[in-house]
């Protein structure tokens, strides 16, 4: 599935980004240059768990606002543990990135992925956004840590781009979609794919927002319905050239 090819290549983009930081062994310009063994990573320390704690920090706080202090005291370790581990703030995030990604994506995809229409795909995904950017029934941050993500040019250039591609995921999961419907008959063969899809991905980055600053999650259900009036008015538009 096409879908499925995109997150495999923001996987890869992730492991790229996270092998270069580590190669570049960021350290913090305080650090001694020798620590002694007793203030090293201790030998339980759980990387996965440890990484879990992170992403919930970035997604509540976002990039820029997460310090080496948030994430050390989130984490339960030293700094110079948390740079031997991840590598870099940088590296950590886009880890937080693909973590995100391969854990909450099928909150907003599944039914998307089984709908039988084109219609029905894009209903599912808007109503199904709001359920998952509003705590999805078990305790998550509000809102969504892609879509939300933001950082600046000025350093973090890798990382940028990165956020950036991760973002256009939606778009490039939307546009065969409708494509596959065009090519089957179900939408005019005059529809202009790209436009439908990037005001889906436009809605549901704006339903994202509202999330954050507290929506429930019948207003942002509301908005899914009404965004399909939008939907079956760019259609009827389009068949009646």
């Amino acid at each position: 599935m096409i879908d499925a090819q995109m997150v495999g290549l923001r996987h890869r983009l992730v492991k790229l980004f996270v092998q270069r930081s580590m190669q570049k062994k960021i350290i913090p310009s305080k650090a001694p240059a020798r620590v002694p063994l007793a203030r090293g990573r201790p030998r339980e320390f759980d990387r996965e768990a440890a990484l879990m704690r992170a992403m919930r920090l970035f997604w509540i706080k976002g990039y820029e606002a997460t310090s080496i202090a948030d994430l050390t005291t989130a984490l339960g370790i030293g700094s110079t543990s948390l740079y031997a581990a991840f590598g870099s703030k940088d590296a950590l995030y886009a880890e937080a990135l693909r973590l995100y990604s391969v854990t909450y994506e099928d909150l907003v995809l599944r039914r998307f992925r089984q709908a039988p229409t084109a219609r029905e795909a894009a209903f599912a995904y808007l109503w199904d956004s709001a359920a998952a950017m509003t705590g999805s029934d078990c305790d998550l941050p509000h809102g969504c840590l892609v879509t939300l993500g933001t950082v600046g040019s000025d350093g973090h250039t890798e990382l940028a781009d990165l956020m950036r591609t991760t973002r256009g995921g939606a778009f490039e999961v939307l546009v065969p979609r409708i494509a596959k419907a065009v090519a089957e008959g179900e939408l005019p063969k005059t529809l202009d794919v790209h436009k439908l899809a990037r005001f889906l991905q436009t809605v549901q980055s704006g339903m994202a927002i509202r999330a954050r600053d507290g929506a429930a999650r019948d207003e942002l259900q509301a908005v899914a319905e009404i965004a399909m009036g939008g939907w079956d008015g760019m259609v009827q538009r389009s068949a009646q050239g």
